[in-house]
């Protein structure tokens, strides 16, 4: 069985202060949110905890949501920011588990391994009496080496053929009601409704009433509630990448560490063109 892609917050707690261990707040908003998460972050944070930009560490040249950036951008951010080559990072974000897993998936589509997701997040850390700090910690620019790992990233044309393959299943993080149609999609111009042959596990159905990430045996039973097939090939996809990267985590603690992540998603796909929609369950 793979390693636990998530840490609790007893263990983040008691590795505070280890010189090895960097944490990353990846806090970020739904488009029409008027919450500015790098404002809260510098309000309240873990201690020594660095701001990752979901929106700016991107693909400048692409006009899709915070897509995947070059190696060499990302290699650039990360050294500004502190993050080096043998840390061990621990990525929160400040609504549980909604934004990590996306920074989680990035790091490791960079070839950084050693990264794991706060369960529970900033509200369990606070909920707990844990420490926090104001104010923007000083950057010490560390090395960083990136090594791109495409089999965890999947793009249109890779997605078209899973679909007419019928070799990838294609399980849709977004809430059921946007993933059957009945439900307008948070970015204007985009079709409402499905990919043919796309399964839906909504991703707050992964998560437990106290805001951590669901036992393995609990999440395989909603997988398999859903018609998924854990043991053949899957793609996450959602509404621009950042909660198919939550199913992606989800299935990590399910022993498959390696399921990739369809960058574009919905962003990409619901645009009008000649990508097939469908609606209905």
């Amino acid at each position: 069985m793979a390693q636990d892609p998530l840490v609790s917050t007893a263990w983040l707690a008691e590795h505070l202060n280890a010189p090895d261990v960097r944490i990353i707040d990846a806090s970020w908003f739904l488009p029409g949110d008027p919450r500015d998460p790098k404002a809260e972050y510098a309000l309240v944070h873990i201690p020594e905890a660095l701001f990752f930009d979901i929106d700016e560490i991107v693909d400048e040249t692409s006009d899709l949501p915070h897509m995947l950036p070059s190696a060499v951008k990302f290699a650039s951010r990360m050294r500004k920011l502190g993050i080096g080559d043998g840390a061990r990072l621990v990525i929160y974000d400040s609504q549980g588990l909604f934004s990590a897993p996306r920074v989680w998936w990035t790091f490791r589509a960079m070839g950084h391994e050693d990264v794991v997701v706060l369960d529970g997040g900033l509200p369990k850390w606070i909920a707990e009496g844990r420490p926090v700090e104001d104010g923007v910690p000083p950057p010490r620019e560390r090395h960083f080496t990136p090594r791109y790992s495409n089999d965890l990233v999947r793009d249109r044309a890779q997605v078209r053929r899973a679909l007419s393959s019928g070799k990838d299943q294609l399980v849709d993080a977004r809430p059921a009601a946007r993933f059957k149609g009945e439900a307008p999609e948070p970015r204007p111009g985009l079709r409402s409704g499905h990919m043919p042959g796309a399964l839906n596990v909504p991703s707050s159905s992964v998560i437990a009433p106290d805001g951590a990430l669901k036992s393995a045996e609990q999440l395989k039973a909603v997988f398999e509630a859903a018609g998924v097939d854990l043991s053949r090939p899957i793609i996450t996809t959602c509404g621009s990448g950042i909660t198919a990267s939550l199913l992606a985590v989800a299935l990590a603690r399910l022993g498959r560490d390696r399921t990739p992540v369809y960058d574009g998603s919905w962003a990409e796909w619901g645009r009008p063109g000649d990508t097939e929609v469908v609606t209905g369950a």
